[in-house]
């Protein structure tokens, strides 16, 4: 699992440049919020995450499952474990950083991978609510 990257990946960098391609400026992997957003608009308080669909239990939607607990019950102990503590620390890092006044914003690899214009747009609009 060393292997893996945890920052600087494919799906992180295709929306960074998106988004400065749309001329948004941003802070890359910001250390000083809970769970190290992949990008992070201080001014506006948004905080974006690029969730991988594997890693963060998205799978089971790609490959046409009914569930998370489908796809899960043909992994091992082991994996099935750090996907389900991968999916709740998520969700707790999403909590913390709303409960701060933070809009939480994540997207699935896949969903960046498919259409990052949309992602933008998700952003962009994101932005704008909270910059008027």
């Amino acid at each position: 699992m060393s292997a893996v990257k945890s920052k600087d990946t494919k799906p992180e960098k295709l929306l960074r440049q998106a988004l400065w391609k749309h001329n948004f400026r941003y802070r890359v992997n910001y250390k000083k919020l809970p769970g190290k957003p992949d990008v992070v608009f201080t001014k506006a308080k948004i905080a974006v995450f690029c969730d991988g669909d594997f890693w963060h239990g998205h799978n089971w939607a790609l490959r046409g499952m009914d569930s998370l607990e489908e796809e899960l019950s043909n992994y091992s102990e082991f994996w099935k474990a750090k996907i389900l503590r991968n999916v709740k620390r998520d969700s707790d890092i999403t909590q913390i950083l709303e409960e701060r006044g933070w809009r939480v914003i994540r997207f699935w690899e896949s969903d960046i991978k498919k259409d990052v214009e949309k992602c933008v747009e998700v952003v962009n609009l994101a932005y704008k609510e909270r910059t008027k």
